[in-house]
């Protein structure tokens, strides 16, 4: 049987958030009255991950003290520790044992996306990365003037609202994907994709509707306490 194994990125500074980041790294943020990293483990536990790595860094001690072995949540946690920041495929480099599938994923990340479907999904498409995608709507409140190249007016469009589909921080890779990474060398997961495309490999999306929030700048702290708060069991459905 497949040990279906995870990898959370727990090792960034958080500067947004200061000063509540200069004593506390932002996966231990509280939502409600849990980290928001405790809200990941138990969603993982549940889709059925039971091998998780933590690469740490800034103030990997207190992830550690917290979290430990990851008995409490009936769930192996190893760490994996950078002296120098290595960005956020980087430390991918350093951990063993990533032979199968694995997920990638930022610690700060509230959502309702089932990992476990993801994981699937990306079985069936025989790619080398899958990446979970949202769609984000970017409306701009002025009129948007298109021209050619010489500055005729070709086009105008009036507060036009343009749509984007955004990674949600959140992969599937295939091992191969480790051979294109450098031991010990600083690298980040948008350069590890775009390197896969210049290869020819193959990268898949999946796309998502549900809720997906980062706690990277206060505002949206706040919204993912709210959004907690405001129904918890669709975040932690075994409470």
């Amino acid at each position: 049987m497949v040990t279906m194994k995870a990898v959370i990125l727990a090792g960034g500074k958080g500067r947004r958030l200061a000063p509540y980041t200069a004593i506390l790294p932002k996966p231990l943020m509280p939502i409600g009255d849990v980290p928001i990293l405790e809200v990941v483990i138990r969603q993982l536990k549940r889709a059925g991950f039971g091998q998780i790595t933590m690469a740490v860094g800034y103030l990997a001690e207190l992830l550690m003290a917290y979290f430990g072995d990851g008995g409490r949540w009936d769930v192996k946690i190893s760490y994996s520790r950078e002296e120098e920041p290595l960005g956020t495929a980087g430390p991918l480099s350093l951990i063993d044992g990533l032979d199968e599938p694995f997920l990638v994923m930022n610690g700060d990340l509230l959502t309702t996306l089932d990992y476990r479907a993801l994981w699937e999904y990306h079985r069936t498409r025989g790619s080398m990365a899958t990446l979970a995608t949202v769609q984000r709507d970017v409306k701009v409140d002025l009129g948007v003037i298109e021209t050619d190249e010489e500055g005729w007016v070709r086009g105008y469009i009036e507060k036009p609202t343009y749509h984007f589909s955004v990674s949600t921080g959140i992969y599937i890779f295939e091992p191969a994907v480790l051979a294109h990474i450098p031991v010990g060398r600083r690298m980040d997961l948008p350069d590890l994709i775009l390197k896969l495309l210049a290869k020819g490999e193959r990268v898949a999306t999946y796309r998502f509707d549900g809720v997906w929030l980062d706690i990277g700048r206060f505002e949206d702290y706040e919204r993912a306490v709210a959004e907690f708060e405001r129904d918890r069991t669709r975040f932690i459905p075994d409470e």
